[in-house]
């Protein structure tokens, strides 16, 4: 059996095709496998048999891929083979979808599967794996890191992560300019995504720089936030300035583990808290408080899929990543996920290597606290050496009208059955 199936899952990023073709290349310009088919839609289509074959045959009877089609992906935003939420059953409880995909697997004579995805995706790839072995399979199974919260744990970062720090860096610069042009005192209040792990929010320091120190205050759910410390943090500002900007995490939260955005008890299907609005309790206490202009942005979905301000690392990395798995598999590798390990921050250098994805799944990567300081209220040198690499280099997104050029994901929004 000499093909494979490479699929995608949870959240998108800018960095997750970059990984896809990474996979692809190595796969076909390695003369590693024959044909690749990418699963539509996570491991629902993999269980569906929805696939779309990534290579083509030549006319020597061989398998190549279209390269120009593969530029244009790796530096295409979100999830070209589209993404899914699912959860698989433990296979003690349901093992009819184990025995459909091995099913399908020996039907498509797959030697490897790759699920390039977060946390949870991870979960997929132990529970895959750990059934093969049950059973005395021969398909090797893979996981390649993606997520825009770096909270995979072992990995130095993940791909994903780089990118969007960029864009939230710059956006705060842009914020801060905005903010800049009014005399009258005023709080800006940017809520970034983060439940539980404040990567993403500590990455908004990157946007000081020599004529601003905005912003002046970062809140991170791995410290406990307190409104009343939090009002004085602002009033002690207001003596020095009139123009005050915050980076918050979405998932800050009390000493009791309470969530300020909580709106209720709901819970995703892996059991995750649904949070929002971190940023407009904040702005309604500041206003309650001080009585004085104050105003929330949330970041939102932007930072996830910012393509045009991709960092040329991250993209680089995520490709790098997608490579060496297929490598370790064809060396007879399965139930891994390959790592980064770094080893200077500067020079920034780092090398690839692989761990057991049980290693992995289920388990979450926080900020080190002695990178937080200690009022909890803003980030150390440590934590700017580890961020600054990672969002070196751009993409050169090609535009048209005006407007950049992504690959063509129509068959994502097909009709079911087509």
């Amino acid at each position: 059996m000499k093909n494979i199936i490479v699929a995608q899952s949870g959240g998108p990023t800018v960095a997750i095709n970059a990984s896809l073709v990474g996979v692809l290349r190595e796969a076909v310009d390695g003369g590693k496998y024959d044909r690749v088919f990418g699963a539509l839609h996570g491991i629902s289509g993999v269980l569906k048999e929805d696939f779309k074959e990534l290579t083509i045959k030549d006319e020597n009877g061989g398998f190549s891929y279209d390269k120009e089609l593969a530029d244009l992906i790796y530096r295409s935003p979100s999830s070209y083979l589209g993404s899914c939420r699912y959860k698989m059953p433990e296979a003690e409880d349901d093992e009819s979808s184990y025995k459909k995909i091995f099913e399908i697997f020996d039907k498509y004579e797959i030697a490897a599967f790759f699920y390039i995805g977060g946390n949870d995706s991870m979960d997929t790839v132990a529970k895959l794996s750990s059934y093969a072995e049950k059973i005395g399979s021969d398909v090797r199974i893979a996981g390649v890191p993606k997520t825009v919260d770096n909270d995979l744990i072992i990995t130095d970062h993940t791909p994903g992560f780089g990118s969007a720090a960029k864009f939230i860096a710059t956006s705060m610069v842009e914020i801060t300019h905005d903010t800049a042009v009014y005399e009258a005192p005023c709080v800006t209040i940017v809520e970034i995504m983060g439940r539980d792990a404040g990567w993403l929010t500590a990455s908004s320091v990157l946007a000081r720089n020599e004529y601003s120190s905005l912003p002046q205050l970062i809140y991170l759910p791995e410290v406990a936030f307190s409104e009343k410390s939090f009002i004085e943090d602002i009033k002690k500002l207001l003596e020095k300035t009139t123009n005050i900007v915050v980076a918050v995490s979405e998932g800050i939260h009390d000493s009791q583990g309470v969530y300020l955005a909580a709106t209720s008890k709901a819970e995703d299907r892996f059991g995750h808290a649904q949070l929002s609005g971190a940023g407009k309790v904040l702005e309604g206490i500041v206003k309650g408080e001080l009585g004085i202009k104050c105003r929330a942005v949330e970041l939102n979905l932007p930072q996830r899929c910012a393509a045009h301000l991709a960092s040329g690392s991250d993209l680089k990395e995520a490709a790098e990543l997608g490579a060496k798995a297929v490598d370790f598999t064809a060396e007879g590798s399965t139930g891994f996920m390959p790592v980064i390990k770094r080893l200077s921050d500067k020079p920034y250098a780092y090398e690839i290597d692989k761990t057991d994805v049980r290693n992995v799944a289920n388990q979450e990567k926080k900020i080190p606290l002695e990178w937080i300081n200690e009022a909890g209220n803003d980030v150390t040198g440590e934590m700017i050496d580890y961020l600054k690499p990672l969002i070196e280099g751009e993409t050169g997104v090609t535009y048209k009208n005006g407007i950049p050029v992504y690959a063509d994901i129509s068959h994502l929004t097909r009709p079911q059955g087509m």
